[in-house]
């Protein structure tokens, strides 16, 4: 059984629906921001449409006003700085769709990974 990473927001929250590891990833999203004093709480009931824009939002706040923090959540997560370096920052509403979906894939692995093995 392989991971195979999603390419979408959209196809990653249909999968873990799918799998019945929504909640986890929720869990796991909640888990990291605290760790990293960015304190986020996703109800269990949040919708995964809801988590998709709530979760830029966030990003887009961090990256415009707190922007260390927004390094240190990234490092908490273990976002691939390759990943990051490779994204265009001339817009920043683009560019945190962009930080939110690859922490969105980031905590998917981890929750997916901890159901298979």
């Amino acid at each position: 059984m392989n991971f195979i990473a999603p390419i979408s927001s959209d196809s990653l929250l249909s999968e873990a629906e799918k799998e019945n590891l929504y909640l986890k990833l929720i869990e796991q999203i909640n888990k990291d921001f605290n760790l990293a004093n960015e304190g986020i709480d996703f109800p269990m009931s949040t919708k995964p449409e809801e988590l998709k824009v709530q979760l830029h939002e966030k990003i887009y706040r961090l990256i415009q006003y707190k922007f260390a923090e927004y390094l240190n959540l990234l490092y908490i997560i273990d976002v691939p700085e390759d990943q990051i370096k490779k994204l265009d920052g001339s817009d920043i509403v683009e560019l945190s769709e962009q930080v939110a979906f690859l922490i969105l894939k980031r905590e998917w692995m981890k929750v997916w990974f901890r159901n298979k093995f």
